[in-house]
């Protein structure tokens, strides 16, 4: 089984989280279970690249990805956990990752255009894994920032070789912003495939906007964390898809590795 990861927080790169613990031992948990990973995460500016001895890989940067009529490169970079034999990809671009901060400036503001940057960080991983030609058979979603990555493998892609079998999971935290989202997101998002339909949560662009269109598009889910957005939760348990409560830490990757297999042994995604 080829496992793709998408996170938004890995320890060590940035502050420690659950999120982000999670980031760093289960990928590693998985690989020494047989499976074949990948890791995702953006390349946040904060992030040391000295210090985590980061390099861009050539061959799989020089994309340009358009987003609301923009034409944004994309650059990937890399870093190796050596501990874990595993290395980590992050996904780049000037306009996007060069600031000091996460999700909001030094004056505590959410960045405006905080959408744009999960849509690059979304396809930008999609597209880089088609660039290496790996087939995932799962691909496992954390945090908001890769919560388009389920819309975008079933819909805008879902004719490609590459991802008509995968299946996707989406882990929920408590990652939750108050902010509204630009109220264009829908069509920044919009690719060839996806219908208006689709988009029906951005009317009115949020947190639980993202979290609810992964929800549709997954074909199971993962509590996280104890206090996800009640919302959301709510939302969650009207579903019939395969849901994993949350697991203390030292039952974390044996629960993960069975729900893999279960999710994979679907015969079709939910969403057809």
């Amino acid at each position: 089984m080829k496992v793709l990861f998408v996170s938004q927080e890995i320890n060590p790169y940035l502050k420690d989280s659950q999120m982000g613990y999670i980031g760093r031992h289960l990928p590693q948990g998985i690989q020494e279970r047989g499976r074949e990973i990948r890791t995702f995460m953006p390349r946040f500016g904060h992030i040391n690249e000295r210090r985590n001895q980061l390099h861009e890989v050539i061959r799989l940067s020089g994309m340009n990805l358009i987003i609301d009529e923009t034409d944004h490169p994309l650059i990937l970079k890399v870093a190796s956990i050596q501990s874990a034999r595993m290395q980590i990809y992050f996904i780049d671009n000037d306009d996007y990752f060069q600031r000091k901060f996460m999700f909001r400036d030094k004056n505590n503001k959410f960045y405006k255009d905080n959408d744009e940057r999960a849509v690059f960080f979304s396809r930008g991983v999609i597209e880089t894994v088609k660039k290496l030609g790996w087939a995932p058979d799962i691909i496992h979603c954390h945090g908001w920032m890769s919560s388009l990555v389920p819309l975008y493998i079933k819909r805008a892609y879902r004719d490609n070789p590459l991802f008509t079998d995968t299946k996707v999971i989406t882990s929920f935290y408590d990652d939750e912003f108050e902010e509204a989202l630009n109220k264009d997101t829908a069509n920044k998002i919009k690719l060839d495939g996806i219908t208006n339909k689709d988009l029906r949560h951005f009317k009115k662009p949020s947190y639980v906007s993202l979290m609810k269109a992964a929800v549709d598009f997954s074909d199971g889910m993962i509590l996280g964390s104890e206090n996800v957005n009640a919302e959301l939760l709510e939302y969650i348990n009207e579903t019939d898809k395969p849901l994993l409560p949350i697991q203390t830490n030292d039952r974390l990757v044996d629960a993960y590795n069975i729900f893999y297999d279960k999710i994979h042994s679907l015969q079709a995604a939910a969403t057809e």
